[in-house]
């Protein structure tokens, strides 16, 4: 198994209030499987497993209706915190403060200058 590279986009994220289309459809295109990620209590959340992938690529966030639908990128940081000081500096506004899940992956939701939507997280150490 391979470790993405820090810095690299290694994460991506649909929310949608309609999740099973969103599975369907992209399941259907790519060949996708789902497995439903437990890690954050109240949250419905499935892993996206690409064909032959050994772990998840992204993730499939049922939205319940409480915010708009998106699709979302997400770069490996080692730190949040200090990734989320240095895009303030820049002038990006966050949009989510960080949270972090049971599995110890912390995460955090960014708007850049021009407008688009970003994230960063990092994962816990092995």
């Amino acid at each position: 198994m391979t470790v993405p590279a820090f810095n690299s986009v290694a994460w991506f994220e649909f929310g949608s209030d309609q999740p099973e289309k969103v599975k369907e459809f992209y399941g259907e295109l790519f060949d996708w499987n789902y497995v439903l990620n437990t890690n954050t209590p109240g949250v419905t959340y499935h892993s996206v497993m690409p064909p032959g992938a050994q772990q998840p690529a992204g993730g499939v966030w049922d939205s319940e209706g409480n915010f708009p639908n998106y699709a979302i990128f997400y770069v490996l940081v080692q730190d949040v915190t200090a990734t989320v000081e240095r895009a303030r500096e820049l002038g990006a506004e966050v949009l989510m403060e960080p949270v972090s899940d049971s599995a110890g992956f912390s995460f955090v939701r960014l708007q850049d200058t021009a407008g688009n939507y970003f994230g960063v997280f990092s994962a816990p150490t092995p």
